[in-house]
């Protein structure tokens, strides 16, 4: 048996009309063990279930934000940049993978979008809808902590990383408004604000609104890389 195999969304930059990503993804997959194969930017669903047949699990990263017509809502002013493109890749890839009870992980963007898939909803920008004394755009560096999480008390993500409360790096503008139903929070910031939430009855589908990938050294960074590849590795074979 070989590694297990992680597709990774590939981050889009408009400016240079290019696919990119940040190292930190495809390491944290590497020291658990894991081949991280970097996805080509694709809706087609041929591509996609060839891809389906390919991947143990997936990776979804940070990136943009999530176009609000996707929870139904007007895109606001204080709203950024969105790329259709990755929004409709992602999309159709999610609910394919869901399907086939493929291992997922998302970061960041990625807990975000798990949420819009479901059926939830996002704030567009935390400072103007959601103001408070937390900051969750912490300026660089990116490897230390800007606040503290707390982990659900029984969830698998406190089992996982204990009992907390877990310091963290934090770099986002947007964040979880209405939970979807289903999917349970596991860890809030000290605003309230989810933090962390997981699928229940699904394999492995767990989204994190932090940046393990830009603190690999911290141990509960790369317990997360490592439950996905280990989830992935034990899915069986793929179709």
């Amino acid at each position: 048996m070989g590694k297990p195999q992680i597709g990774v969304v590939p981050l889009w930059d408009e400016t240079r009309d290019s696919l990119w990503m940040l190292p930190g993804y495809l390491e944290g997959i590497a020291r658990a063990g894991g081949l991280p194969l970097v996805l080509p930017l694709t809706s087609d669903e041929a591509s996609l279930a060839q891809i389906l047949g390919l991947c143990d699990g997936f990776l979804f990263p940070g990136g943009h934000d999530v176009d609000p017509g996707r929870y139904g809502e007007e895109t606001a002013a204080h709203c950024g940049p969105v790329c259709a493109m990755r929004d409709e890749m992602e999309a159709r890839l999610f609910a394919a993978a869901l399907a086939a009870d493929r291992p997922m992980l998302g970061i960041c963007r990625g807990l975000q979008l798990f949420n819009v898939l479901l059926g939830g909803t996002l704030y567009q920008d935390l400072p103007v809808q959601r103001p408070g004394a937390v900051c969750h755009e912490q300026r660089p560096p990116y490897d230390r902590a800007a606040l503290r999480v707390t982990l659900a008390p029984g969830g698998p993500l406190r089992e996982l990383l204990g009992a907390g409360p877990l310091p963290v790096n934090s770099y986002h503008h947007q964040g979880v408004k209405a939970i979807a139903p289903g999917f349970v929070p596991a860890a809030h910031a000290e605003d309230g604000l989810v933090e962390a939430a997981v699928l229940p009855g699904r394999r492995f589908v767990w989204a994190v609104q932090w940046h393990p990938e830009l603190a690999l050294e911290e141990a509960s960074s790369q317990a997360l890389f490592g439950r996905l590849t280990a989830e992935a590795a034990s899915a069986g074979g793929r179709d």
